[in-house]
């Protein structure tokens, strides 16, 4: 059945609450949005906590960005979202916030594109990198068009990240994978570094999701997910903790600089 507007907007709310209460966005950071039809967007405000709005803050736009009806004011970010309706039509909302763990990797300059996790692989495929753009500009856009036909999820370079689906909640649980994704990543990584699965599990991988009921744009195209075969002669030499093949105690690594101080008659 097709919800009213009232209903699409609690839809938002509750996300709205998820989000923050999650730790995603802080004060009044984020937005959400869905698509209502061919001319309109339902979508949260400016100004607004995502926590703590009520269903009578949710404003609608048309696809130029200007404000069809509600008493607030429309975030200058909507134009991110306009621009992956356009790019995708088969996307109906968008969700955009600032997973603290992801927005790390993206502060870092760093993608979510290494072939880890199964569930992320079969999901997402990985997480992409859009360069840095002035928030609410054109150059926020302009980094992500050539990865927004190819990917569910991106990162925005020292900014946050964006996943779009085909509702809300759909949107709302490919953050959720990111962040979790990004959270792993990291653990893996303090520990002595993530070994990538090789590509032919990664293969094996996409042609599961069928199986999984998974519709997904993303394919396994070089480079992302990055696979053991892609990380190169060097890792295949790293031991099981993906560290370099020489180890020594503390004892050890004592003994061999006295040894080097004589050595050099210090």
């Amino acid at each position: 059945m097709v919800k009213t507007e009232r209903e699409y907007a609690r839809d938002i709310v509750e996300v709205g609450k998820l989000v923050f209460q999650k730790g995603w966005v802080a004060a009044n950071d984020g937005n959400i949005s869905i698509r209502l039809d061919d001319e309109r967007i339902m979508c949260t405000p400016t100004g607004v906590s995502k926590g703590m709005m009520s269903v009578d803050d949710i404003i609608v736009v048309d696809y130029e960005g200007n404000k069809v009806s509600g008493r607030l004011e429309r975030t200058s970010e909507i134009m991110m979202h306009l621009t992956i309706y356009n790019v995708r039509p088969d996307i109906d909302s968008v969700v955009h916030a600032h997973p603290p763990t992801a927005t790390g990797f993206a502060a870092a300059g760093r993608a979510l594109d290494t072939a880890l996790l199964p569930e992320v692989i079969i999901g997402l495929g990985c997480v992409p990198l859009a360069g840095y753009g002035l928030p609410g500009t054109d150059a926020l856009t302009e980094p992500m068009l050539p990865l927004i036909p190819k990917y569910d999820a991106l990162l925005l370079g020292n900014h946050g990240a964006v996943s779009y689906g085909k509702d809300v909640m759909q949107a709302y649980f490919r953050m959720e994978t990111v962040e979790h994704f990004a959270r792993i990543n990291f653990v893996a990584e303090m520990l002595g570094g993530a070994k990538a699965l090789p590509r032919l599990e990664v293969d094996k991988l996409f042609e599961s999701r069928g199986r999984y009921g998974v519709a997904s744009n993303a394919t396994a195209v070089p480079g992302c997910p990055v696979t053991a075969e892609d990380v190169g002669p060097a890792a295949a030499a790293a031991d099981g903790n993906g560290q370099d093949g020489f180890f020594v105690t503390r004892e050890e690594l004592i003994r061999l600089v006295e040894e080097a101080t004589r050595a050099r008659g210090v």
